[in-house]
């Protein structure tokens, strides 16, 4: 097995004023076919501003960063402080054109870098 691997971003995530959409790279424009056939969409994206050494090995924190939660493990967590920086947030989709889609809302920052996109089906997401 590989002790490691190569993800790279195939688009940003925006915000101004309110809006959101992503932005994917014109590279990987051909890959959005078919997407508006659907409402939602799973977005994976990179917790950009943790990428340090610290940050990536912090292993237990206090939920919402409130001391009075007891203390837990990162992966009993949404926290994005994790050994790997990958986010999951499920959006809705409000239109796209071209190669931008505008969504609903994400818990992202402007500028966080996407690294998938998956057409979101309900029946199985349990």
């Amino acid at each position: 097995m590989n002790d490691r691997f190569d993800i790279f971003p195939v688009g940003v995530i925006r915000k101004q004023n309110g809006d959101v959409w992503i932005e994917i790279f014109e590279k990987y424009g051909d890959a959005l076919l078919g997407l508006d056939d659907f409402s939602h969409i799973t977005v994976c994206y990179w917790f950009h501003e943790n990428d340090n050494h610290e940050k990536r090995n912090t292993l237990q924190v206090h939920p919402r960063k409130d001391k009075n939660n007891p203390l837990r493990g990162v992966f009993a967590t949404h926290s994005p402080l994790r050994p790997n920086l990958i986010a999951i947030s499920i959006c809705k989709i409000l239109s796209i054109k071209d190669t931008t889609i505008f969504i609903e809302k994400i818990d992202a920052l402007d500028g966080s870098p996407i690294i998938d996109i998956k057409c979101f089906i309900p029946s199985r997401a349990l």
